[in-house]
């Protein structure tokens, strides 16, 4: 059997720490995990963790844009049933508010992260969906679907408009009922953005 190099084995270690942090994050939240019991779960010592990410909120920025990525991912996923473009666009956002339900969405990406990591819209992974969603829209203002408007606002205020409903739902005591609103909300936001 082959040995790893240097690089595969420090992927390993970063991938270990980010699924035990993952864990650790989901079931405690990220200010009452502690770090020794991570690492110890991840059977790594705390330096690794210095090497790694720099400190325990480094590893929660790593942790947040693993989920998030996912979240898009299941998002995009939930949209390519979607005919058209629009409807692929408004399926995803609804899709994205929807993921809110999910507890370890809540606690890592919808509480903790913004708590601990600041302004979502300033995080990779937010601003990877932003560009995908100004090209999308671009498109659809160019075949006339979409009314004219400035693309980087319109996008900006599309996925803020998501994210924001996924906060309030996940921060909701009756989230159930909260979603129902949330998206009808947003997809009447959403509609206006349509050329008549």
């Amino acid at each position: 059997m082959a040995s790893m190099t240097r690089s595969e084995m420090m992927e390993q270690t970063r991938a270990k720490l980010i699924a035990a942090a993952r864990r650790a994050f989901a079931e405690k939240g990220f200010a009452a995990a502690s770090m020794d019991d991570l690492t110890a779960a991840a059977g790594l010592t705390r330096g690794a963790l210095y090497h790694n990410f720099g400190d325990k909120k480094g590893l929660l920025a790593a942790v947040v844009a693993q989920v998030d990525g996912e979240i898009a991912a299941r998002a995009r996923e939930a949209s390519r049933h979607m005919e058209g473009a629009w409807e692929a666009l408004l399926a995803e956002g609804v899709a994205y508010i929807e993921l809110s339900l999910e507890p370890e969405v809540q606690r890592i990406v919808l509480l903790d992260g913004p708590a601990f990591l600041g302004d979502p819209s300033h995080w990779p992974s937010q601003s990877a969906c932003l560009e995908e969603t100004k090209s999308v829209l671009a498109k659809l203002i160019d075949a006339g679907i979409v009314k004219k408007v400035d693309v980087e606002a319109a996008a900006r205020l599309l996925n803020g408009a998501a994210l924001n409903a996924a906060l309030w739902v996940s921060a909701s005591d009756r989230p159930e009922e909260t979603l129902a609103g949330a998206i009808e909300a947003f997809t009447a936001l959403a509609s206006g953005l349509l050329a008549d």
